[in-house]
């Protein structure tokens, strides 16, 4: 598990030279892609979405793809279409930009469920089936969205069965006075992005991501996780409280923690660092908030409840 935590902090120092005092934020991007699963980050524009998708992807060298959403985009925008070729005289598969091992989808919310959903085979499966014909996409693969969540003119709010796809919600927010400052320093003359180049390989990405599946989860600690979800499920303050998947996520973002921390064993502190990341966008509460802050509070009230195993 060292060599885990050597990796990702190679990975971290490089993102950071781009995304500016977020290394907590940038930690749970690491754990998404340990897990395999995807990402929504839900913030206003002009925090560095955008930017952190594309250093991820230098860093680890991974073909990368951005989608911007809009109303008149259609399932084939994204997966790809079949088309004749008059040289060839046949049908020839043209990919579309999911084909990609690192895919921005840019602002979700404003295509239509119709499209939204042309993604929720990729995410789930890790496939596109075009014409009837089903084709894998490539491995590592991550999607990261994004979604503004105050302007709401023009959007499709993301359904309840779309948003328990992505493992973890993530909130950049503004930066601190300091690091907006060496912000406006670094991007003087050029942008950082420019100079970021590659420290690990999709081949190293694969095995961390067998490796974190081999840390250690005793029973007092999954039985910790079954109780948090669960809790969630009687909490009158709440509508919905999050489903099973919720617990699979909470249990393999944990494992990956402890990874991260050079541990092969999980503790109590790896579940309440990822819980709210894996679980409050998983949660619907009576009067939920602007950015789900009803829902994280919640959550929050539900951790000092439960009980921490010994």
């Amino acid at each position: 598990m060292q060599e885990i935590k050597s990796l990702t902090e190679k990975v971290m120092q490089n993102i950071e030279k781009v995304i500016v005092g977020k290394h907590e934020e940038v930690k749970l991007v690491l754990v998404s892609l340990l897990c395999e699963g995807h990402l929504l980050v839900e913030d206003v524009p002009g925090v560095g979405k955008t930017m952190l998708a594309r250093s991820i992807a230098r860093s680890l060298g991974c073909s990368f793809a951005r989608i911007q959403f809009t109303p008149d985009l259609l399932p084939s925008d994204i997966a790809g279409i079949t088309m004749f070729n008059q040289k060839k005289g046949d049908f020839e598969f043209k990919p579309g930009p999911v084909f990609n091992q690192i895919v921005l989808a840019d602002e979700i919310n404003r295509a239509t469920p119709k499209t939204q959903s042309a993604l929720l085979e990729c995410m789930e499966e890790k496939q596109a089936t075009i014409d009837g014909v089903t084709r894998r996409l490539p491995i590592p693969f991550l999607v990261i969205a994004t979604q503004n969540p105050i302007e709401y003119e023009g959007t499709f709010p993301l359904p309840e069965a779309q948003l328990d796809r992505f493992l973890l919600r993530l909130n950049l927010g503004y930066p601190s006075f300091e690091a907006e400052n060496e912000i406006l320093i670094q991007q003087q003359i050029r942008h950082p992005i420019e100079d970021i180049s590659q420290v690990v390989d999709a081949e190293s990405l694969k095995e961390m991501q067998k490796k974190v599946k081999e840390v250690h989860v005793e029973q007092g600690i999954r039985e910790y996780i079954v109780s948090l979800v669960q809790e969630t499920r009687k909490d009158a303050h709440l509508y919905l409280g999050a489903s099973p998947r919720g617990s699979l996520a909470l249990f393999k973002c944990a494992q990956a923690v402890a990874a991260m921390e050079g541990r092969d064993y999980v503790i109590p502190d790896d579940v309440k660092i990822i819980a709210v990341g894996a679980l409050a966008h998983r949660m619907i509460s009576r009067s939920d908030g602007v950015m789900g802050k009803a829902s994280i509070e919640i959550l929050k009230e539900i951790l000092q409840k439960v009980p921490v195993p010994q």
